[in-house]
């Protein structure tokens, strides 16, 4: 498990700054194959040989993302799915941001 998968999603509250520069090049790096795109969320791709493949992967983000109360956009489609995700309230990244991607980083992938 890498260290930022052991850590929990904590509630953001607002007033605070979204990540940049270093902070944020220090905890992208921490989460292989994830983009940062434009400085504002996160995004990969993961591919699967199938729908029902794909399926199964989102419905583990999901569970995943109703424990952390951290909740990404989630696009599926036959044989990908693609997440994102930001913290709403400060429209930008925190680093519950990246503990997700590490957590779904995680998930055992069928594929």
């Amino acid at each position: 498990m890498s260290q930022l998968a052991s850590k929990q999603c904590v509630p953001c509250k607002g007033g605070v700054p979204p990540l940049k520069g270093d902070e944020l090049n220090r905890l992208s790096e921490q989460v292989e194959g994830w983009d940062v795109i434009e400085g504002h969320h996160l995004s990969k791709t993961y591919k699967f040989s199938n729908f029902v493949k794909a399926l199964e992967f989102v419905n583990k983000v999901g569970s995943i993302a109703e424990q952390q109360g951290h909740h990404p956009n989630i696009f599926l489609t036959w044989g990908e799915a693609r997440i994102e995700t930001w913290t709403h309230k400060i429209d930008g990244l925190t680093e519950s941001d990246f503990i997700l991607a590490a957590k779904i980083d995680e998930i055992p992938i069928a594929r």
